[in-house]
């Protein structure tokens, strides 16, 4: 028992918890492994020097975090194709950081946002990318692409960056105050490099281009002595792992950058995961809480060893599954390519110039303004043109996190208006005949005293208030059925709407079912009050019985309750009307059906249609007979044909015109010999 009691607890966390099984085809897939390891360690050493120079921790930095974060994320991690280190999107999110609090919190925000990460797996939250549409998706890598690309101009035209928290100012501050005599050399080297690698790209596309334009630009600026910045001397080692410096109020300050970097982190490397996913369908799909449980480690093993926040990257986790990359080993590879270099090659990537990193980062960026899904994205709806268009605009000018969000929300609001356009509430006749073309509902009998309503689509707040206005001012009716078979959403305000409808519809006297609820629904239904158990039937012919029966209660109440007025000489005289119900259904015309009698009633409206129609015990005076034969009714062969037994005796009232020019409700009562 004490055993059971141990692990029960213990259940939920194995799916955070990595297992031998992940390693199923290593033995089968290590030669391509390494050399999609390999392959991807190049492609990424550019890509780490440059976003850690543009962040403003320095080369370094990049390099550390693409070790130490890549490892832990690769063995820990949820996804078997991931490769992680420092990213474009990490580093517009560092950049007002950095400037606001200090290059030296940069460590703490890393650890901090790896917490946040941890939580976030613990609770489950893994999923939740599932939830962010594609124009946010494109809106948001469009927008980064944008920033990335002008953060490189200070680099690009070696000039000093313009003091700014809007990266669009700051870039165009910088482009004022350039000494263009001095860029001349920086911009060759760009130049060089841009098309170097659209070269390569081209004629060997399998070869990393990126490297190759970084070695051919190092190699022409070292030989013609090019006055341009270069990376400088690295460290030669990884650097002591230590907690970094902190306090509370410190904690307190860097709470909300944490929180925007370990979104940013936990959104970026869901999203890259989702894409590996949909390159290499035969490799395990991605358990995302385990992914940002990797991705949380590495973070805090990147904090201590003074590395940056790190994310899975979607263009190196590209590459890796093109380049044969199936288990984590390709991964874990690349970082220990990346170790080496720090190891043996600082003095080379020392000499390497600034603006050739620019080169490669600025080809990056135009990568993730892909003109051509932003084209798919226009030719689709007006809601996903706008929805990309605010979430791009919006992470340009504001802020990732707020983009993202801005987006969700937009798409969100979209989308209510798109399914409450597709959302109806009609009135509909009962059908004459079911689904086996058999007449068993007393629909004639019903057709004037019972109104349907049908809701197809959801019932939530967007549409409550229509729902509301059409149910409720049903005509005067003595039952309402409303038919939410095809209802396929109700949340709370939708149930308020209902319990709004129908308490309206009591009060003026008419009775509510409700057919066709789901489970959900129904609870939803009775929990808020909206309608009572006892007022729901599971379909029509269901609903038909129920309203029948409910309507026969009313009718009942209604005799001995309500007084009504008989006409008599066309003076009102105020008697009760006592009567016995009776079950032959009238056809023909009134004037050649003897034995029958007419009584004119005016029924108070708020019994409308819920009177039962009996023979009076004791025969009607003599005048008021008179006044009866003397008469003849208009009513046409299908008003009478109408008027027809519900259940136990239930009449149709009919509001017809006498020949005299007078008006009244007629109900039909047949006298029967017994």
């Amino acid at each position: 028992m004490r055993i059971a009691r141990l692990t029960v607890p213990l259940t939920p966390w194995r799916r955070l918890v990595p297992t031998a099984d992940e390693y199923h085809g290593l033995r089968r897939h290590w030669p391509r492994d390494l050399l999609a390891g390999l392959t991807v360690g190049i492609v990424a050493l550019p890509l780490a020097l440059g976003f850690g120079v543009a962040s403003g921790a320095g080369a370094s930095a990049g390099l550390v975090t693409a070790v130490i974060a890549g490892v832990l994320a690769a063995l820990l991690g949820g996804s078997h194709l991931q490769v992680s280190g420092p990213t474009g999107a990490m580093t517009v999110v560092l950049l007002p950081v950095i400037a606001q609090y200090g290059l030296p919190t940069v460590p703490l925000l890393a650890v901090m946002a790896g917490v946040l990460l941890v939580l976030m797996a613990i609770t489950g939250l893994g999923r939740v990318v599932d939830l962010i549409p594609w124009p946010v998706v494109e809106g948001f890598t469009f927008g980064i692409g944008v920033i990335i690309a002008l953060q490189q101009i200070p680099l690009a035209l070696d000039a000093p960056k313009g003091e700014s928290e809007s990266t669009l100012l700051s870039s165009w501050l910088t482009i004022t105050r350039v000494d263009w005599p001095t860029s001349v050399a920086p911009l060759v080297v760009v130049a060089l490099v841009v098309a170097t690698q659209l070269l390569v790209q081209k004629l060997w596309p399998h070869l990393p281009a990126s490297l190759i334009a970084i070695v051919v630009a190092t190699t022409v600026s070292v030989g013609t002595h090019l006055p341009v910045a270069t990376i400088g001397a690295l460290p030669t080692g990884l650097p002591t792992p230590a907690l970094p410096a902190f306090s509370l109020p410190l904690l307190v300050q860097l709470a909300a950058p944490a929180v925007a970097i370990a979104s940013l982190a936990a959104l970026e490397s869901l999203l890259s995961a989702r894409v590996a996913d949909g390159l290499a369908p035969e490799v395990p799909r991605t358990n995302p809480d385990r992914e940002l449980l990797g991705q949380g480690i590495a973070n805090i093993g990147s904090g201590l060893f003074g590395g940056l926040p790190a994310t899975g990257a979607i263009a190196r986790t590209a590459v890796n599954v093109r380049s044969g990359g199936r288990t984590r080993l390709a991964a874990v590879t690349h970082s220990l390519v990346l170790l080496v270099v720090i190891l043996a090659l600082g003095p080379v990537v020392a000499l390497i110039p600034l603006s050739a990193l620019a080169g490669v980062l600025i080809l990056t960026a135009t990568r993730m303004m892909n003109v051509r899904i932003a084209a798919r994205i226009w030719r689709t709806t007006r809601a996903d043109r706008l929805t990309f268009l605010a979430t791009c605009i919006t992470t340009v000018l504001l802020d990732l996190i707020i983009a993202v969000l801005l987006g969700v929300m937009m798409a969100a609001v979209m989308s209510l208006r798109h399914m409450s356009a597709t959302t109806s509430v009609r009135r509909e006749h009962l059908p004459a005949h079911t689904p086996s073309g058999l007449v068993d509902f007393p629909t004639h009998e019903l057709h004037d005293k019972v109104a349907v309503y049908r809701i197809d689509g959801v019932l939530f707040y967007a549409d409550a208030r229509r729902f509301i206005d059409t149910v409720s001012t049903a005509p005067d009716v003595a039952g309402v059925i409303i038919r939410a078979h095809r209802m396929h959403v109700m949340d709370a305000s939708g149930a308020e709407a209902l319990r709004e409808a129908t308490r309206t519809l009591r009060r003026r006297g008419i009775s509510v079912v409700v057919e066709g609820l789901s489970e959900q629904q129904l609870a939803t239904a009775v929990v808020t009050g909206a309608i009572e158990e006892s007022q729901h039937a599971v379909d029509l012919p269901a609903a038909i019985d129920l309203m029948c029966s409910r309507l026969e209660v009313a009718a009942s109440a209604a005799v001995h309750s309500c007084t009504t007025q008989v006409f008599s000489y066309g003076a009102f005289t105020q008697e009760h009307v006592h009567q016995q119900v009776y079950g032959r259904r009238l056809s023909g015309h009134l004037d050649s059906l003897p034995g029958h009698r007419l009584t004119l009633v005016e029924v108070p409206e708020r019994v409308a249609g819920t009177l039962r129609i009996e023979r009076q015990p004791a025969a009607v005076p003599g005048d008021a007979d008179d006044l009866i034969a003397g008469m003849r009714y208009e009513i046409s062969d299908a008003e009478l044909a109408a008027i027809e037994k519900v259940n136990q005796g239930l009449f149709t009232k009919r509001w017809v015109k006498l020949a005299s020019g007078q008006e009244a409700w007629v109900f039909v009562a047949e006298q029967v010999d017994r």
